[in-house]
């Protein structure tokens, strides 16, 4: 039975001081992951999107489009993993953006902020499912339902079975994926011609043209599946309380997964159109191996396509495989603070949170049989959540920058709140641009923010556990402002 602390903020939130024994069931595996196994881990939950996802962007702003598209993503992204470098080495806990925003925002901006992570994180697993299962159908002509199942069940098992062991094996798998990639692109090297980077007609559009074929509007259309390319990168912070030296290790995984990703985007982005034609992997569910199949470039499934195909499932799986683990971390830290249901936080004899683990999983599994071809929805989904956290951990970098400039930074963002402001107003735009493109996004996300804002508002906010790593410093600066 906990011990009631009867107090409350001025935001109307109550806590519960809890027993030593709720913590222990609560424990992550310390010292899991050094830098280089965390530059695997940001790389991992991104390289899917090299593999597939991105290329929605080509139907809906042409080459050019999502050329424009990809490249003012990249500014955002690349502002905002150096603002994150910050955060995550000066607060290193678990609940990662939702901890950034909690000190920065209170309990609210916490909430919103973990929510939106939550969206992003769950929901993506579900697309990559898809992705996986047009590959695998691709390579044997069998997909679908057992295909989504199957990958679930393994690597939601994998997690389970304990941290170190999967991350390791995901590095593994990235390393593969990365071969793929290079093999790709040697592979289309020779086929290269800009003529099929515009083969997409133009339309009848403001500003249409063969660079631009739907025109400006299709710049912005773009972004969405431009994001595509760097989406997850900011959940790396999320391993915070599993790494050896987070003030040292995080600052230095993240970036180095950065400038990696980029590389990878600017070759899939050259190469996959340029080699296959736009108009031809526009609407794939397995663009790189589609590519080689292309006319403009094999005219045929070969070794290279094997090759590709096989080793290419590998990206796919990465990317599911630690946005897995991403979700259950962003989950298990709203549950230990009490935002969620408590017992979503309880973690196995190993340090793991199975719950976190299971329970999305299977939420994910159903999504992916909802039918959204090629999981185009699913993508605008994950994206619309992940731009909304964009936005809120960038305002809470300004916030911090503002309000304690004292905080301890062991890590300093190159250019200070100028870089964080850039990554803010690039994440307003992308929030309005998955609206834009497809207003089912905003309804699909509004429903799971009414359901658990509901949740907050009426009960778990009454509960809050006082000891939580994210929490504690809110009885630090009570008992600091006493004293005065």
């Amino acid at each position: 039975m906990s011990e009631r602390e009867e107090r409350r903020t001025t935001q109307g939130v109550e806590y519960e001081h809890v027993g030593e024994e709720y913590l222990q069931q609560r424990q992550l595996q310390r010292g899991a992951a050094g830098w280089v196994l965390l530059a695997g881990l940001g790389v991992a939950y991104v390289i899917s999107g090299e593999i597939s996802g991105w290329q929605f962007g080509l139907a809906e702003g042409g080459w050019g489009g999502l050329l424009i598209a990809t490249i003012l993503t990249a500014v955002m992204y690349t502002a905002m993993v150096y603002s994150l470098a910050e955060l995550s080495a000066a607060i290193p806990v678990a609940g990662a953006g939702y901890g950034f925003a909690r000190r920065a925002m209170g309990v609210w901006g916490g909430f919103l902020t973990g929510t939106a992570i939550v969206i992003e994180v769950a929901i993506a697993p579900a697309a990559i499912a898809t992705f996986i299962g047009g590959y695998v159908e691709s390579l044997i002509g069998f997909g679908g339902p057992v295909v989504y199942l199957l990958f679930y069940a393994v690597f939601v098992g994998m997690l389970v079975y304990g941290t170190g062991e999967a991350l390791r094996i995901m590095f593994v798998i990235t390393a593969a994926a990365v071969v793929a990639i290079v093999v790709f692109v040697v592979g289309m090297i020779p086929h290269f011609d800009p003529a099929n980077l515009f083969n997409i007609a133009p339309k009848d559009a403001a500003g249409a043209s063969t660079f631009l074929p739907l025109g400006y509007l299709g710049i912005w259309a773009a972004f969405p599946y431009a994001i595509w390319f760097f989406l997850g990168i900011e959940g790396l912070p999320l391993a915070a309380e599993e790494t050896r030296d987070p003030a040292r290790d995080m600052p230095r995984g993240l970036i180095v997964a950065m400038f990696a990703l980029l590389a990878f985007a600017a070759l899939i982005l050259i190469f996959a159109p340029g080699g296959g034609g736009s108009a031809e992997i526009q609407a794939s569910d397995a663009p790189l191996t589609d590519a080689l199949a292309s006319p403009n470039a094999y005219g045929g499934k070969n070794a290279l396509f094997a090759f590709v195909n096989v080793v290419g499932i590998a990206g796919l799986i990465a990317s599911f495989y630690s946005l897995i683990y991403a979700y259950s971390r962003q989950i298990f830290a709203l549950s230990r603070a009490g935002y969620l249901p408590r017992w979503l936080s309880i973690t196995s004899r190993r340090h793991v949170p199975w719950v976190a683990l299971v329970v999305p999983g299977v939420i994910g599994f159903l999504l992916s049989l909802s039918g959204i071809k090629g999981g185009a929805l699913l993508v605008l989904i994950s994206v619309f959540g992940a731009t909304i956290s964009y936005v809120l951990m960038m305002l809470s970098h300004i916030i911090l920058r503002y309000r304690e400039p004292e905080l301890e930074r062991p890590y300093k963002t190159p250019g200070g709140i100028l870089t964080s402001g850039v990554a803010l107003v690039l994440g307003v735009a992308s929030v309005i641009a998955g609206f834009l493109v497809d207003p089912r996004v905003l309804i699909g996300t509004a429903i799971v923010y009414a359901i658990m804002i509901a949740y907050f508002a009426l009960y778990s906010r009454h509960h809050l556990v006082a000891q939580a790593p994210e929490e504690e410093f809110e009885a630090i600066e009570r008992a600091e402002a006493e004293l005065r």
